[in-house]
């Protein structure tokens, strides 16, 4: 792997930059694999079989599993699998996540009070790993808005969502500068911003191509603006946490100088164990940052900080113009499905029943109005004759009724169901049943007698046989 001569140059009086370690990381060849488990669905194992029928199903989390330090929930592997075919994968039991990015959740533990009811911003959200992190970490009673300004990667943002399975979420489609109108609204607003991306070379070495100088600048520039964009809907007292892969101090140190010159902020000092091997740095104006190298972590490139908002803010009075509810026969009939109705309230995304926590249901109707919302709380169904035709989103939700009938599929079964082709069960029950392997719901079959119907959506079948990579 040859690495950019300027970027070496760039970062070498930079603090705990050893360029030979440094080299020596990247011309390895190691991968580090980790995961972070949901404890929304209660995911424990000591143990994920190696299936001998299917042998690149991963063994996921081995009794000989190292934890992410910094982590409550994140996992070392030993070695990457072939996540595609696990069915836990894709029932939102855990999500492949890169383990320096994970200490995110140092950042908000140790910067907002996360037992209170927050309103959260992720900003650049997509693919999602740090909104299902959030969403691992705030209460019950708060909201995460997550946000992804390139439209053709929200679908996967909400995917990732829907199989996390919360009910206490919206995502949205919105540039940044849109939620400047918000004013006062947001608690936390969490800045993963668009970078140089070097802090990924060893993990993907394509970077290493669109990697410049010049894209330096230009991610410097972009990543000045996305915070002032953003500033107003901030509280006083609000807390921005700002991150990226990214080793160059044009898009760190110097970031966090023009943030202290431009707004009234204190800089949040963490609390992070020697153990961990992270570097803390100062910028010239005496903000703290956190850096990690490859070379000391167990884990990939990444720069962190936290600052708390001190000047006032205007807050924004939140006025709904139209609300668009459900009628009280299709939410009798949906409600039918739910585990309880209590503290949920009914709403309309398009032809769709939806639940959100009814805490939150006048912001979200708010958010609605003057945002590009793609998804908010557990889309349910549509009703057509006195029935619930259920979405995928029901299945997957911690919300769905314990009582809805299930069938327990094995390994293959579970590969097919998910692949969309034809599966076969031993059982007399008519109707929707839910698939699930090893007790987690991956999605909705209909039952017919003499053949069952495959509801998994088309758009997230697998297309991987066993033994592919």
């Amino acid at each position: 792997m040859q690495l950019p001569l300027s970027l070496l140059h760039s970062i070498k009086h930079t603090k705990g930059f050893d360029q030979a370690a440094f080299e020596e990381v990247h011309a390895s060849g190691e991968q580090v694999t980790s995961v972070r488990k949901n404890p929304l669905k209660q995911y424990i194992s000591t143990s994920l079989d190696v299936s001998q029928e299917h042998p690149s199903t991963p063994a996921i989390i081995g009794t000989g599993s190292l934890r992410v330090p910094w982590s409550s929930n994140g996992i070392y592997l030993s070695e990457r699998p072939s996540f595609t075919l696990d069915p836990l994968f894709h029932a939102g039991t855990y999500y492949v996540q890169e383990a320096s990015s994970i200490f995110l959740e140092q950042a908000m533990k140790q910067s907002v009070d996360l037992s209170q009811p927050l309103l959260v911003l992720d900003l650049c959200a997509a693919p999602g790993g740090k909104s299902t992190l959030l969403q691992s970490i705030i209460s019950k009673e708060s909201l995460l808005v997550s946000n992804e300004v390139i439209h053709s990667r929200v679908n996967i943002l909400k995917e990732n969502l829907i199989k996390w399975g919360s009910s206490n979420v919206v995502v949205t489609n919105n540039d940044p500068k849109e939620f400047s109108k918000l004013k006062g609204l947001f608690d936390v607003a969490v800045i993963d911003a668009p970078c140089s991306g070097s802090g990924l070379f060893r993990r993907d070495p394509e970077a290493i191509k669109e990697w410049s100088e010049d894209n330096v600048q230009l991610c410097s520039q972009r990543q000045q603006r996305i915070i002032a964009d953003v500033w107003d809907c901030l509280k006083e007292d609000g807390v921005l946490i700002y991150s990226t892969c990214s080793y160059s101090s044009e898009e760190d140190e110097e970031i966090l100088d023009w943030l202290s010159k431009e707004f009234n902020v204190e800089s949040l000092r963490l609390n992070v164990d020697e153990g961990w091997s992270i570097d803390e740095t100062q910028s010239s104006q005496g903000a703290y940052g956190y850096r990690f190298w490859p070379y000391k972590v167990k884990g990939e490139g990444f720069f962190i900080a936290a600052f708390r908002k001190k000047e006032d803010a205007d807050t924004v009075r939140i006025k709904i113009k139209t609300t668009q509810t459900p009628s009280k026969n299709d939410m009798a009939i949906a409600s039918n499905w739910l585990q309880s109705t209590e503290d949920l309230s009914f709403i309309l995304q398009g032809q769709n029943i939806a639940v959100v926590p009814a805490q939150w249901n006048e912001t979200i109707q708010y958010l609605m109005q003057e945002l590009k919302v793609r998804y908010a709380g557990v889309e349910l169904g549509t009703i057509a004759k006195n029935d619930l035709i259920p979405e995928h989103a029901l299945a997957l939700s911690t919300v769905i009724n314990s009582s809805v009938f299930s069938v327990e599929l094995d390994l293959e079964q579970s590969l097919n169901y998910l692949r969309k082709n034809e599966i076969t069960v031993s059982s007399n029950h008519k109707g929707w049943a839910l698939a699930t392997y090893k007790g987690f719901h991956l999605g909705w079959m209909k039952m017919l007698g003499n053949r069952i119907n495959n509801y998994y959506p088309k758009e997230y079948r697998v297309l991987m046989q066993a033994g592919s990579r």
